[in-house]
């Protein structure tokens, strides 16, 4: 019959040999997931050869302590991983059209609506202001809804105001943000126009980056291509005393600091000079190119008061005189 220190040495052994099995059950789980439900289902079930049938009880609780640790341990995972899913960036889908990507929630296609649409606003913005080949490519995360969209960006950049959509640029990656509804195609439009631009210049000057975005953002309706929201209100501002100012707005230097006004003087500056001012076109062509040849924009007011005398009483004379001539049509399914 064992003695006292026969039996400690005994039981010591058995547990030891049952911690390897549980060490070794957790390796295998690790390092061949596809197996990890099987293998859950019968951890231990082999008994070793020689071990005494009066041990076997304290096997089959080391062994349901097994199934109940990796149980706990699949679905912990499982919630860190549905968790990182509901708040991280959209990576479920991705396509690619030479300088654009979009990272989508929702299937994308390459040949679809959305990359149509986007590839020939590109040609069309190149081709206007003559910008040079791009440099980087453009990114677009599109989020399957607002909640998915806000959950992200609030998390990801407390700092930034709430909007529908955003382009940040960094010197690793210019990004677009936004989500799938009913002013999906607007927000792209504009975003990416900033992306397209950035993707070229070296620099862009705030008031000209929004500018040429809000007037991309609508699709060519008419040949003036008017912006529904902007043209009637420019025109009732000018009827109440108001007077644009470029050199003011040329003052402003971020995002945050520009008012609804700002945008739609912006934009009547950008229109203007696209398709009333002369030369307008190749005043804004020219311009561009500085500003791919410098990282530190010039003033554009000198160059517009020096070839367009009173430039700023023109402005006001087209919008009321053109913008406002009660033609302006309405987005479908924008705003």
């Amino acid at each position: 019959m064992p003695t006292d220190s026969a039996k400690k040495i005994q039981f010591t052994t058995c547990l030891n040999k049952a911690h390897g099995k549980s060490r070794k059950a957790e390796l295998v789980r690790r390092n061949e997931p596809e197996q990890k439900q099987r293998y859950c289902g019968h951890p231990g079930t082999t008994p070793q050869r020689g071990r005494r049938r009066d041990r076997r009880p304290y096997s089959l609780i080391t062994d349901l302590l097994i199934i109940m640790f990796l149980v706990s341990t699949i679905c912990m995972t499982g919630c860190f991983l549905s968790r990182n899913h509901n708040s991280g960036l959209p990576t479920r889908y991705r396509a690619n059209s030479e300088q654009l990507e979009i990272r989508s929630d929702a299937k994308i296609e390459k040949e679809g609506e959305i990359f149509e649409e986007l590839v020939s606003l590109r040609d069309e913005i190149v081709e206007l202001l003559e910008l040079p080949p791009a440099n980087r490519p453009v990114r677009i995360y599109l989020f399957q809804d607002e909640e998915r969209y806000v959950q992200y960006m609030t998390t990801s950049h407390p700092e930034l105001p709430q909007r529908r959509a955003f382009f940040i640029g960094t010197p690793t990656e210019l990004s677009v943000y936004a989500y799938m509804g009913p002013s999906m195609m607007e927000d792209l439009r504009h975003e990416y126009t900033h992306g397209v631009l950035h993707a070229s210049l070296r620099t862009v000057p705030l008031w000209l980056d929004e500018g040429i975005a809000e007037y991309f953002e609508i699709r060519r309706y008419d040949s003036l291509r008017r912006h529904p929201e902007h043209a009637p209100k420019l025109a009732i501002a000018v009827a109440n005393g108001w007077e644009p100012n470029l050199r003011r707005l040329e003052q402003i230097e971020r995002v945050s600091q520009m008012q609804r006004p700002d945008y739609q003087e912006a934009w009547a500056w950008v229109h203007y000079l696209v398709h009333e001012c002369p030369d307008g076109r190749s005043l804004l062509a020219d311009y561009c190119q500085s500003l791919a040849a410098s990282n530190r924009a010039p003033g554009f007011s000198p160059l517009i008061e020096q070839q367009v005398p009173n430039a700023e009483q023109r402005l006001m004379g087209y919008v009321t005189s053109t913008l406002d001539s009660g033609r302006t049509v309405q987005v479908s399914g924008n705003r």
